[in-house]
Parts: C-alpha cells; structure tokens; sequence
C-alpha cells in the first residue's frame, strides 16, 4: 500500500492547491496551509529571485506547514539554475518539477530531504522520473486547468499504478469530496486542484476573469497551441476564436529543426505569458483567460477556505 500524500507531507489532507501560473499568492498558500491541505507557487510568479525569497520568507512567518514551489525544468527556462539553487538554501518542503527533465532537481534535493513531485502526462515519462528517484508522480489528465495530459483521469492512473511503485497524485477535473475520495479509490494518494481556486477571494486575478469562470462552463474550454507550444487549456472567448488555438505554420516548420527548436519554444512561451499577463489582471479586448472544465462547478467567488471545504467534507 502506498501512503496517502497527507502522510508523506505530515498535513491533514491529501490535497495540494496546485500552483496556477500569476494567480497563486503567499495568502492562497497560507490559507491552504491553514485549513490542513497545502499549495505550492510557481516560481516564475516571481520576476526576480529577491522576490521569490521575500515570498518563501513571508509564507514560513505566517505557517509553519509544508508547502511548495513548481519549477519549469527546461531549457526554455533562463532561471531554472538560479530558482533551483535557491530553493535549495531555503529548503522548501517539496518542488513541483514540469516542463522538461526534472534530473538535475532531483540530484539537488535528494541530501537535502526536498521532496520532488514530478508533473507526467503518461506512462513512459513517469517510469523516466521514477528512475531518477523522484518521490511521487503528477499525473496530468486531460480535465486539467492549464498544461494537460492526453487521457482520462482513471485510464491514467490505472496505468501508472501497474506499472510504477512511487506514489501517484492526480490532477485534473477535481471539484468536491468525491471526487477526492475516487481518485485516492483509483489508487491515487491525494489530488492537485486548480481551476476551482481561482475563483477564491484570494486570488488576485481580475473581477473581469472571475465572472467568466462563473458565466462560461465545461463545453467552451478549448485547447489551444498558440500560447505557450504545448497544449494549453483556455477559455473560448472571442478573442480566442478570432486569433484560432493552432500554432502558426512557420512555428510549425521551426520547431521541426532541432537547432531552432529550443528558441522557438522559448519566443512562444514568453510570448504567451506577456498575453495571459496582460488578461489576468485586467480586462482588454485581447483576453486570454487560462481554466479547466471544472469551471463547470464554479457559481460565485469564495474565500479559499470555503472551496476548500467542498473537497474534504462531504455535502
């Protein structure tokens, strides 16, 4: 039997609030913290890493509960080196490896006793990560807010479990108790949640993109290829009908030369960050609203703590 995530990290239940690019905060973390779950933050949140440290130092004055940071793992990520070590020298509890080989993480946390959960999408990647020792997989479904996987959450989880013996942590499409209580029923040992939370009090995105979390549901997410080269869930808005959720064609052809490859995943994904900036925090006519089909359970903004509740106490 594999332990429950909620016994591995030492916290009351097996729920992470997953780290939501722009939108997870020191408060989301806290009051995560605070209510017996946990929540990680991006690391790229933070434009410098004098801030990333600030952030860190300010959530452990406010809790002393584990909590994590998600790193971008790839080469398309100029900071990765410098993030890495860092965190390193503050010791965080846990990294949220993605993107890319979580290798040289897992090398750097292991004598230090920081835990590496590594974002997969199938089978092959997360048997890769279990060999270099990663603590526990992420496995992505295809319900998931943001970067999603291919398959259904039970598919995948079945799969993982056959063939895997690290803990597996399941992320995507999860909106109350029992969706909790069947992922861990799948052989899950606890659950990343996204979309749901942005719809918190705390989350410091436009009033504009909360009330479209509320006014659009499950059948207008879309995925588009445009905004950050791989395959990224968003609202249909107008604006993402106009401009189409394929990647250009000369982003196409570029990205089959092995050379250019990396620079242009590079262009792409800054390119998507400045548009999903610019949408998150306020509303213009280029709006680019990232969320997942759980939007489909969002009817009002709620403090962090409340959502929360649905997932840990039943109706």
């Amino acid at each position: 039997m594999r332990k429950l995530l909620n016994e591995i990290l030492g916290i009351e239940h097996p729920i992470i609030v997953a780290p939501m690019f722009l939108v997870s905060n020191v408060e989301m973390v806290v009051e995560a913290c605070k209510a017996g779950a946990t929540a990680a933050i991006p690391a790229l949140n933070y434009r410098t890493n004098e801030e990333l440290i600030k952030a860190i130092k300010s959530i452990k004055s406010k809790t002393n509960k584990p909590f994590g940071i998600n790193l971008i793992v790839n080469n398309s990520n100029p900071k990765y080196l410098s993030q890495l070590k860092l965190l390193a020298e503050e010791k965080v509890d846990f990294i949220i490896t993605s993107l890319g080989s979580p290798a040289e993480t897992i090398k750097t946390c292991k004598p230090l006793g920081i835990k590496v959960f590594c974002d997969v999408v199938d089978l092959k990647y997360a048997q890769k990560v279990e060999e270099m020792g990663a603590d526990s997989v992420i496995a992505v479904n295809n319900k998931a807010g943001g970067h999603c996987g291919p398959d259904d959450f039970d598919q995948l989880i079945k799969e993982l479990n056959q063939n895997i013996s690290i803990p597996i942590i399941s992320a995507g499409g999860v909106t109350n108790v029992n969706d909790v209580n069947q992922a861990i029923n799948f052989g899950a040992c606890g659950v990343s949640v996204g979309t749901i939370f942005l719809a918190s009090s705390e989350a410091p995105i436009s009033n504009e993109y909360k009330q479209a979390l509320i006014d659009y549901g499950e059948k207008d997410i879309v995925l588009s290829t445009k905004l950050s080269g791989s395959h990224l869930t968003v609202i249909n808005t107008p604006y993402v009908q106009s401009i189409g959720t394929k990647a250009a064609w000369w982003e196409k052809l570029m990205n089959k030369n092995k050379t250019l490859k990396k620079w242009i995943k590079l262009f792409v994904a800054l390119r998507g960050m400045k548009k999903i900036r610019k949408s998150a925090f306020k509303a213009t006519y280029q709006t680019v609203w990232c969320a997942g089909p759980a939007i489909e359970h969002i009817h009002k903004v709620r403090p962090l703590k409340e959502i929360l509740g649905d997932l840990i106490n039943p109706n």
